[in-house]
C-alpha cells in the first residue's frame, strides 16, 4: 500500500509540476502576444484543441467510470447525479461536492 501511494504521488508531480510550470512561465508572454493579430489566431486554434481534448477525457472517463464492463454502475450515477444537483441548484462549493462525493463512495466501497 506505501508503495502504491508513493508511485501515485509521484505520477501525480510528473503528469501536473510541468503543465503548472508553463503556465507560471508562459503566461506573461502569452499575454504580451495577445497584441499580435496572427498569434492570436494561433492561439486561438491551440486553445479550441485544448478543450477538444479535455471534453475526449471526460467522455472517457465517464465511459469508464459510469459504465464499467458495458452495464451501468448506478451507484455512482446517482453520486454524480447528486453531485449535478448540489453544484448547480444547491449552489455548494467545489470542494464540499468533491469531498462529499469521495466520502460517499468511500463508504459505499468499505460497507
Amino acid at each position: 500500500m506505501t508503495a502504491g501511494i508513493i508511485g501515485g504521488l509521484i505520477s501525480t508531480w510528473a503528469t501536473f509540476a510541468p503543465c503548472f510550470l508553463w503556465i507560471f512561465v508562459g503566461a506573461p508572454f502569452i499575454e504580451y502576444l495577445r497584441g499580435n493579430q496572427s498569434l492570436t489566431a494561433i492561439l486561438t486554434a491551440i486553445t479550441a484543441a485544448v478543450v477538444g481534448v479535455v471534453l475526449n477525457l471526460a467522455v472517457f472517463f465517464t465511459q469508464h467510470a459510469l459504465f464499467p464492463k458495458a452495464e451501468p454502475d448506478w451507484f455512482g450515477i446517482g453520486v454524480a447525479a447528486a453531485a449535478f444537483i448540489a453544484l448547480l441548484r444547491l449552489h455548494w462549493g467545489m470542494p464540499a461536492v468533491i469531498g462529499s462525493a469521495a466520502a460517499l463512495g468511500f463508504l459505499w466501497k468499505t460497507i
